[in-house]
C-alpha cells in the first residue's frame, strides 16, 4: 500500500470529506477556547457544560420529537442557561464559580435523566452524547464553520480583552474593561463549539478537543501565542490522525482523535524538556548530587 492509498485514499468518500472538515475547523476553535479555560483553571467547567444539554434535547425531544434542528437548539439554550447561570451566581452571591457550574450541571443532568424516563418512547442519544462521523451532513459543516469562524473572529477583534481577563482579570476591570462581557462571550462561544461538535465528536467527546490540545500546549509553551497555535495545530493534527485511525480500524472517530490527543499528552507529561516528568526527576537527581558535593 502506497502512502497516497494510505493517507489520501480514504477521504475519497463524502462521509470522510464531511468528517474530517468538521473535525478540522472545531479543532482551530476548540485549541483557541481550550487554551484560555486551561490557563484561568476553568478546565471542568467544560465537562459540566457538555453534560447540562441533556435536558435541553430531552425537552426538545417531547416537544418536537426527533427533529435535529429542535435537539441541537434545545442542547443549546440548556448549555448557555448553564454557563451564564453559573457566571450569574459567582458576581451575585458568595458562592463560587466552579461550585456554581457543579450545581448547576447536576440540577440539569439529573433533570435530563428525569425527563428522558418520561418520553414515550425510548430513545439513543449515543450519536448526540458520543458522535458519529457518518451522521455529518453539509448542514453540519456550515454549523461548524460558522461557529469556528465566530470564535477566531473574536478571539482577533478582542484579543486585548481576553489577553487580560485571561492574565489579570482585575487590573482589566480597574482599568474599565468589561471583564464580564468578555467572560460570558467565552462562555457562550464554549457552549457554541460544544453543540456543534455534537455530530462529528458528541458533546462528551468534543470536551476532549478542548482540553487536550491545550493542556499539552501548556506544557512546551512558555508565551500565550505559541500556546495558542500549538494547541490548535495538535488538534488538527489528532483530528486528520484519529479520523484516519477510526477508518481503517472501525473504532469511533471522536474516541480516535481523543486518544491521539491522550497519547500526545502522555508523551508531553513524560518527556517536556521544562516541565516534563523526566526533566524534573533529572533536575532533582542534579540538585541532590550538588548537595552531596557540598556536604563532601
Amino acid at each position: 500500500m502506497t502512502l497516497k492509498e494510505l493517507f489520501i485514499s480514504p477521504f475519497s468518500y463524502g462521509f470522510m470529506q464531511r468528517g474530517l472538515v468538521s473535525a478540522l475547523l472545531l479543532s482551530i476553535s476548540g485549541g483557541l477556547l481550550g487554551s484560555i479555560l486551561v490557563l484561568r483553571r476553568l478546565s471542568l467547567m467544560g465537562d459540566a457544560l457538555s453534560h447540562s444539554v441533556l435536558p435541553g434535547m430531552a425537552i426538545a425531544w417531547l416537544i418536537f420529537g426527533p427533529s435535529p434542528v429542535a435537539l441541537f437548539i434545545g442542547a443549546l439554550i440548556a448549555g448557555l442557561l448553564t454557563a451564564l447561570g453559573s457566571a450569574a451566581l459567582s458576581r451575585l452571591t458568595k458562592v463560587k464559580e466552579d461550585a456554581a457550574f457543579g450545581s448547576l450541571f447536576i440540577v440539569f443532568f439529573g433533570a435530563g435523566v428525569a425527563l428522558l424516563s418520561r418520553l414515550p418512547v425510548r430513545i439513543n442519544l449515543e450519536n448526540f452524547l458520543f458522535g458519529s462521523i457518518l451522521s455529518v451532513s453539509p448542514s453540519d459543516i456550515k454549523l461548524s464553520l460558522s461557529v469556528s469562524a465566530l470564535t477566531v473572529a473574536v478571539f482577533i477583534i478582542a484579543r486585548r480583552g481576553i489577553l487580560l481577563e485571561t492574565f489579570d482579570p482585575l487590573f482589566h476591570r480597574a482599568t474599565g474593561g468589561k471583564g464580564g462581557f468578555i467572560h460570558a462571550l467565552l462562555l457562550i462561544l464554549t457552549v457554541l463549539n460544544l453543540v456543534a461538535g455534537m455530530q462529528t465528536m458528541g458533546v462528551v467527546l468534543s470536551l476532549g478537543l478542548f482540553l487536550l490540545p491545550a493542556v499539552t500546549a501548556y506544557l512546551w509553551c512558555e508565551t500565550f501565542l505559541k500556546l495558542l497555535l500549538t494547541a490548535c495545530t495538535l488538534a488538527l493534527i489528532s483530528s486528520f490522525s484519529g479520523i484516519l485511525i477510526s477508518y481503517y480500524t472501525g473504532i469511533a472517530s471522536g474516541a480516535c482523535i481523543v486518544l491521539c490527543l491522550g497519547a500526545i499528552f502522555i508523551i508531553s507529561v513524560i518527556f517536556s524538556p521544562t516541565h516534563g516528568v523526566l526533566s524534573k526527576l533529572i533536575e532533582t537527581a542534579k540538585q541532590q548530587r550538588s548537595v552531596n558535593h557540598s556536604l563532601d
